[in-house]
């Protein structure tokens, strides 16, 4: 196997672009007429690289597959280990599947059931332990020392980094001037390997990290000169809820990167929602931060890449984020007004909300607003809207047949 150091050489980045082409599906890049009109004022010509519709739904198999490539053969008799509750657990079972070598998967008891029979659904042994995944890493590095496993880590590699880099020969491939890549930051080993990569081939290509302003263990690192641990992370943007950024990989960090944008989880849930809605493509909230960061890029007249690195998400959380990018956009709201308790208000209200082309999700008459049921009873209204103008026009249209329309809180 390489010795470390020679991993995140040009000479190795060319055998793992050719190595991973044995697994991984070569994403083409996709012109985004809708992201390219949105910022820049137009100018700027925005790609989407969908590592989203990848092989296991990431771009972790090509990291995993370059780094068991590279084992000895006495490395691949004994097997290989590592610690993920997410993409890299599939991305490794996959690659050890390939390549006939045992694989075991630590993952946190917490670990949602479908992605933990993913996983063995690829041939893996899957260990559950702790809570979290540092109490997963720990007792995955136990296991290996004690069988002899090589533990293959999901960011802090070199191997595993230049494996990553493979994706920025296919960019380069396609859209040899490209101006910028932005990529999404957890522990930093894609961002390591495409930098890197892209400073051998293109030094004047800029790259940029992204990583959520809840999770800016690597903005904090840079700052600092060093690496650092955050007391806490908080992201809806779950597979790059990282603490402390790789020390392997942070070298590679300081010198290719140039500058790292953090974005807020408001700014995913809209960026979820326009690709849903412009481009048909579920992506996983860390593979969004880079098209949520698209509007904080100072640029014009520049070619964009933008790494969607996943789309592993599970229905119940696609379901909250399409709920609450809905809300923020004003297309869905929730009015509360007070009417008389007779016969034929109910029927006045709406008449008013249908002529104004307004749509209603969900009806509550509550009664006991108050004491004297005989005075007035409570009428909240949930509605479906185009955005804010129209919310304006329905609301300022109750208002002036006598509502006194009261916005309250949307709970669908």
């Amino acid at each position: 196997m390489k010795k470390m150091t020679e991993f995140m050489e040009l000479e190795a980045f060319e055998e793992a672009s050719e190595k991973v082409k044995e697994a991984a599906d070569e994403t083409k890049l996709i012109f985004s007429d809708f992201f390219s009109k949105q910022y820049g004022n137009g100018t700027n010509r925005v790609y989407l690289k969908p590592e989203n519709m990848q092989k296991t739904g990431a771009y972790k198999i090509r990291g995993a597959y370059y780094r068991i490539s590279r084992l000895s053969e006495e490395e691949r008799q004994k097997g290989v280990i590592t610690a993920s509750a997410g993409n890299h657990a599939q991305g490794v079972a996959y690659a050890a599947k390939c390549y006939g070598v045992r694989a075991v998967i630590v993952m946190p008891t917490t670990t949602p059931l479908i992605k933990v029979n993913r996983t063995k659904a690829l041939g893996a042994e899957i260990v559950l332990f702790g809570d979290v995944y540092d109490d997963a890493e720990g007792e995955a590095k136990r296991i290996a020392q004690k069988e002899g496993l090589t533990f293959v880590h999901p960011f802090d590699d070199p191997g595993v980094a230049t494996g990553q880099g493979s994706i920025a020969m296919e960019i380069f491939k396609e859209l040899p001037l490209v101006d910028v890549i932005l990529v999404p930051v957890g522990g930093g080993g894609l961002a390591a390997g495409v930098s890197t990569l892209s400073k051998l081939m293109h030094p004047k290509t800029k790259v940029y990290g992204v990583e959520p302003e809840g999770a800016s263990c690597l903005s904090e690192s840079l700052c600092a000169g060093h690496v650092v641990t955050l007391k806490s992370v908080s992201t809806i943007a779950d597979g790059t809820a990282v603490k402390t950024p790789g020390s392997h990989i942070f070298p590679y960090l300081q010198k290719n990167l140039d500058g790292v944008i953090r974005v807020p989880d408001s700014d995913l849930v809209m960026a979820f929602l326009d690709m849903v809605e412009n481009h048909k493509m579920i992506v996983e909230n860390s593979g969004l931060l880079t098209v949520a960061a698209l509007k904080k890029l100072k640029c014009k007249n520049k070619k964009v890449v933008s790494i969607l690195s996943g789309g592993n998400m599970d229905v119940i959380t696609m379901s909250s984020v399409v709920q609450q990018g809905l809300i923020a956009r004003d297309r869905i709201f929730t009015v509360s007004v007070l009417l008389p308790d007779k016969p034929g208000e109910l029927e006045r209200v709406a008449h008013v909300v249908a002529s104004e082309k307004g749509n209603v999700i969900k009806l509550e008459h509550n009664q006991f607003v108050t004491i004297n049921r005989s005075a007035q009873v409570e009428l909240k209204i949930t509605l479906e809207a185009f955005g804010s103008e129209h919310k304006a026009q329905i609301l300022s249209a109750l208002d002036d047949r006598g509502f006194r329309p009261k916005l309250v809180q949307t709970v669908l």
